[in-house]
């Protein structure tokens, strides 16, 4: 992937992108803002929320070791993956152990961000999306581009197409005629995917909560594909960030208030699904949590950008964010679009890559995800903090152990600029000639800036210098001493 500048820079043309991106975060926004204004303790529960999640990281161990107690304890397999190659290699290894060589799965930000599609598929094993969004991006080789709604980016016309041309290579094919009314394309996808509920033997999950006390998983979906992927399956695997997990089920409580009108608008999702361990009369025989790490112990040790872990995925910055309304998610590069993947996929992944270094820029700082962000998370400090780190480097946890980054190149002009502004302000009369010698030569000052400058100036024109700074004006009309209407000649 490029850098996100020039990903974006290709997104922006695309006018059917846009097009489909803004009417969808529009209509998805406000929906959101009418659901949240039902409750008014919403911000004594955005407050809870954000309290649970860090009481719990701070003693993440200790959950997380309770957790696995519990899930053995109710007859499942707990296993521990450091990075996205260890994940990969688990979950393959159990799936070949059923002899199987498909399996389904319920939409899961973890899968995607370690590529586990493709791992299967390396190993000859053919995953199933079963979630609507995700159907279609994966019969359109495509990719995410939304956490909420991954086929965000497409509209009605294309989903039929895409239906009609590539349903059959994956299964049963898409009616004749199909149309493009949502009635008819929904149904298409429901008698698709029954034939893969009925046979599949391996299931493959995320979560969107674990609960220590009881080892109990959570998830809710809308649509009751992912009743079924939990349900019918004889083995089922869960892959699931360690940062998941809470305390109590008291704690979610919490959740299920504020995840659902947040995410869909909904006082309460339509399918909450609950599940701990094994029985011998209902569900899977067999139950595997696949815990991952993959870079969160190294973002839980930076104390500003712990904020990220926080997170509970409901992709309400991403709705109300201006830059990702126009470049859309793929110029994210990553299974994390939007503002909180500008913040956490450089945590997870580190910032030596163009694109990761990029990511925190991918921002006009306007507060606006900070503000409906059901946790709290405050995304422009946890950007501003991440371009200091991509500009200055320094001490970082990377595989826990603390080691110090290099600056990411292309940043040395900035650095010397700040430097200078630093040292300048550092000394008054330097300041204030420069300040004159700016106002002397305002003739003189182009409209566009030279060299790497005119990425800013292209779509700007800089400010016009006045003809004196407010120090000399001040001065000038309210004498040294700063007395009120004291003139000076």
């Amino acid at each position: 992937m490029p850098a996100f500048p020039a990903a974006a820079d290709a997104s922006t043309r695309n006018t059917r992108l846009r097009a489909n991106l803004r009417h969808a975060t529009h209509t998805i926004r406000a929906k959101r803002a009418t659901a949240v204004a039902e409750l008014d303790d919403w911000s004594s529960l955005r407050a809870a929320g954000a309290a649970i999640k860090d009481r719990t990281l701070r003693h993440l161990d200790h959950y997380l070791e309770q957790l696995e107690s519990a899930v053995t304890a109710a007859g499942g397999h707990v296993h521990w993956a450091a990075d996205a190659d260890e994940a990969n290699r688990i979950v393959t290894e159990l799936v070949q152990a059923t002899g199987e060589r498909e399996v389904v799965k319920v939409k899961s930000m973890a899968t995607q961000e370690i590529g586990l599609n493709g791992a299967l598929a390396t190993a000859g094993i053919t995953a199933y999306e079963t979630d609507l969004a995700e159907l279609i991006v994966q019969l359109g080789d495509d990719l995410p581009s939304h956490i909420l709604v991954p086929a965000i980016h497409r509209n009605r016309g294309e989903i039929r197409d895409i239906f009609a041309e590539k349903m059959a290579q994956w299964g049963r094919p898409a009616p004749e005629r199909l149309t493009d009314a949502p009635a008819d394309l929904a149904e298409a996808a429901r008698l698709h995917l029954r034939e893969k509920f009925l046979n599949a033997k391996v299931g493959i999950s995320g979560a969107n909560f674990m609960i220590a006390e009881t080892g109990t998983l959570v998830v809710v979906e809308s649509e009751g594909n992912g009743r079924m992927c939990l349900t019918l399956p004889e083995t089922l695997i869960s892959v699931v960030g360690i940062e998941k997990v809470v305390p109590t089920f008291q704690d979610l409580e919490v959740f299920l208030q504020l995840l659902p009108r947040s995410s869909t608008a909904e006082r309460m999702n339509p399918y909450t699904s609950t599940w701990t361990g094994t029985t011998d009369a209902d569900g899977p025989r067999t139950f595997h949590l696949v815990l991952l790490d993959n870079g969160r112990t190294d973002t839980l040790a930076d104390t500003v950008g712990r904020q990220a872990l926080r997170c509970i995925r409901c992709s309400a910055c991403l709705n109300v964010c201006p830059v990702y309304e126009r470049a859309g998610g793929h110029a994210y590069g990553s299974a994390y679009p939007g503002p909180i993947g500008a913040i956490l996929t450089p945590q997870l992944r580190g910032v030596q890559s163009e694109l990761d270094a990029s990511l925190p820029y991918a921002s006009s700082l306007c507060g606006a995800c900070y503000e409906v962000c059901p946790v709290a998370i405050d995304i422009p400090e946890i950007l501003v903090h991440l371009r200091e780190r991509v500009v200055e480097g320094g001490p970082v946890s990377v595989r826990g152990t603390r080691t110090v980054i290099k600056p990411a190149k292309g940043h040395a002009a900035e650095r010397a600029a700040m430097r200078a502004a630093r040292w300048a302000l550092d000394h008054p009369r330097v300041l204030r000639t420069g300040q004159r010698l700016a106002s002397r030569t305002r003739r003189f000052h182009p409209r566009r800036l030279p060299g790497p400058g005119r990425a800013w100036s292209d779509t700007r024109e800089l400010p016009k210098v006045p003809e004196e700074s407010f120090r000399d004006w001040w001065r000038r009309t309210r004498g040294e001493s700063g007395t009120e209407g004291r003139k000076t000649t």
